[in-house]
C-alpha cells in the first residue's frame, strides 16, 4: 500500500469507529477464515457487554475470500448470526457444488491421454474445470438483495471485491455502498477502483483460478474485459479497506511463504505435482506482510511522537491485525487428497501431478470436501482463540 493511501486513510474522520475485514484468496483453503471468524463470534458472545451486531463495517474479499465476504455481507443484517450461516454454508459444501470435470477411467493410465483430455477442456471453455456448479451455488446461497439491505440498513458500509483483468493487466476493485454515485473512485499505477452494484459475475471473476477456472467478462470503462483471480497482480491488499474508511483492519490470509517440505528426503528434480503446487502458491502469495508492516510501522511512528505534537496532527493511525495459519495447510491437505473427486484424481494422476506428496499442495486449492473443510475450520478456531486478547482488543472489548 502506498504511503499516500495510508496517510489519506488516516486523515479521514468517520463519525463512528470503522472496522474493516480483508479476506485473502486461496481456493478451498479459505475455509480457514470461517474458523477464525467463528472463533471471533464466540468470543464476542462470551463478553458480558458484547454486542450481537455485525462487528465489521467494511468487507473486502479476494478470490474465494470474495465469496466469504459477499456471503457475510448478504447476512450482515442478522448480526453475529452471519458467521453461523457462513459456517453452515461451508459445512455442506462439496466439490461437485463448485466444479466438475469429465474424465474417463482410461485417462488415469496415461500422461499423454490425460494431457489431451485436459487440453480439450481448456480449449473448449478456456480452463480445465467447468464452474457452472459454483454459479448455481452462489445464486442459491448469496442474496444480492440481502447485500443491499445490509448497506441500506447500516449493518455494513461497503463491500469490495477484487479481480484482475486479463485484457489490460489492471487489478480492479469493485466497490458497492448504499450510495455508489456519491463516491469517488481511486486510481493507482496498475490498479483501479469503480463503484457499482456487485453481481454473481463479479464473484466468479474474482475467484477464477488461472488455468483451472474460466475467465469471466465484466464491463468497465464502457467496454467488456475478461477477468481472472483477484490474487493475481495484487500488490496492495489492504488499500481498498483503507480507501473505504476503515480505521482498523483485520486481515485473514491463508498463505504460507515457507511451506512445509512435502517432497522426498532426497533432493532432486521436482515432479509435476510439486511444480503445479508451487505455481499455485505463487499466484496466491500476496504482499500482505509488506502491506501490514508498512501500516504498522507508520502507526508506531505516530504513537512515538511527543504528545503535544501528535495532538495537533490531523492524522490518525490505522491499526492492522493479521491472522494466518500457524500450521502447514499443505501437510493438512496431504491426508485428505484422496477426497478429491475421482475424475479429478484420475486426470491429475494420469498427468503425473499426484504421484508424490507435493501434489497435496495443488489438491488443497480444490478440496471443497467436508473433512478437509472441517479440519481447516478447526485450525482457524484454534488460531483465533490463541490470539483472543489481541482480537478482543482490536474489537474494543475487554478480555473475559
Amino acid at each position: 500500500m502506498s504511503l499516500e493511501t495510508i496517510i489519506h486513510g488516516g486523515l479521514t474522520s468517520p463519525d463512528r469507529p470503522v472496522n474493516g475485514l480483508v479476506l485473502m484468496g486461496g481456493g478451498a483453503r479459505t475455509a480457514y477464515q470461517v474458523g477464525v471468524l467463528s472463533g471471533i463470534a464466540s468470543m464476542i458472545r462470551l463478553q458480558p457487554f458484547g454486542t450481537t451486531g455485525f462487528p465489521f463495517q467494511v468487507l473486502v474479499g479476494t478470490s474465494a475470500g470474495a465469496l466469504n465476504a459477499a456471503f457475510l455481507a448478504s447476512h450482515a443484517s442478522r448480526g453475529l448470526a452471519a458467521f453461523d450461516e457462513l459456517r453452515q454454508f461451508w459445512d455442506v459444501l462439496h466439490c461437485d457444488r463448485v466444479y466438475r470435470l469429465e474424465a474417463p477411467m482410461w485417462v488415469g493410465f496415461s500422461r499423454l491421454l490425460a494431457a489431451v483430455k485436459l487440453w480439450g477442456h481448456a480449449r473448449s471453455r478456456g480452463a480445465v474445470l467447468d464452474t457452472m456448479p459454483l454459479v448455481d451455488t452462489l445464486h442459491q446461497r448469496i442474496s444480492l438483495a440481502g447485500i443491499d439491505e445490509a448497506l441500506e440498513g447500516g449493518a455494513i458500509d461497503a463491500l469490495a471485491i477484487t479481480a484482475s483483468s486479463y485484457t489490460t493487466g489492471v487489478h480492479w476493485t469493485f466497490c458497492h455502498t448504499a450510495r455508489d454515485s456519491r463516491h469517488k473512485a481511486w486510481q493507482r499505477p496498475g490498479r483501479r477502483a469503480e463503484f457499482q452494484p456487485l453481481t454473481i459475475e463479479h464473484l466468479m471473476a474474482s475467484s477464477a483460478i488461472p488455468f483451472l477456472f474460466p475467465a469471466t467478462p465484466l464491463w468497465v470503462d464502457g467496454r467488456r474485459e475478461y477477468f481472472g483471480d483477484g490474487s493475481m497482480r495484487q500488490v496492495s491488499p489492504l488499500s481498498p479497506a483503507v480507501h473505504l474508511g476503515s480505521r482498523k483492519v483485520l486481515v485473514i490470509g491463508v498463505g504460507q511463504p515457507e511451506r512445509a517440505g512435502l517432497g522426498s528426503a532426497v533432493a532432486g528434480a521436482p515432479g509435476l505435482g510439486g511444480i503445479a503446487g508451487h505455481a499455485m502458491a505463487s499466484v496466491f502469495h500476496d504482499t500482505l506482510q509488506a502491506d501490514v508492516e508498512q501500516t504498522q510501522r507508520l502507526a508506531r511512528t505516530l504513537r512515538e511522537l511527543p504528545r503535544e505534537i501528535a495532538a495537533v496532527l490531523p492524522y490518525h493511525a490505522i491499526d492492522v491485525l493479521a491472522v494466518q495459519p500457524t500450521e502447514s495447510l499443505d501437510s493438512l491437505a496431504r491426508s485428505h487428497a484422496k477426497l478429491l473427486p475421482p475424475t479429478v484424481r484420475r486426470a491429475l494422476g494420469g498427468f503425473g501431478a499426484m504421484r508424490d506428496a507435493s501434489g497435496a499442495a495443488l489438491a488443497s486449492y480444490l478440496l471443497f470436501e467436508p473433512e478437509f473443510v472441517q479440519a481447516l475450520v478447526a485450525l482457524g478456531e484454534r488460531d483465533a482463540f490463541a490470539r483472543k486478547a489481541e482480537l478482543l482488543a482490536f474489537l474494543g472489548l475487554g478480555a473475559a
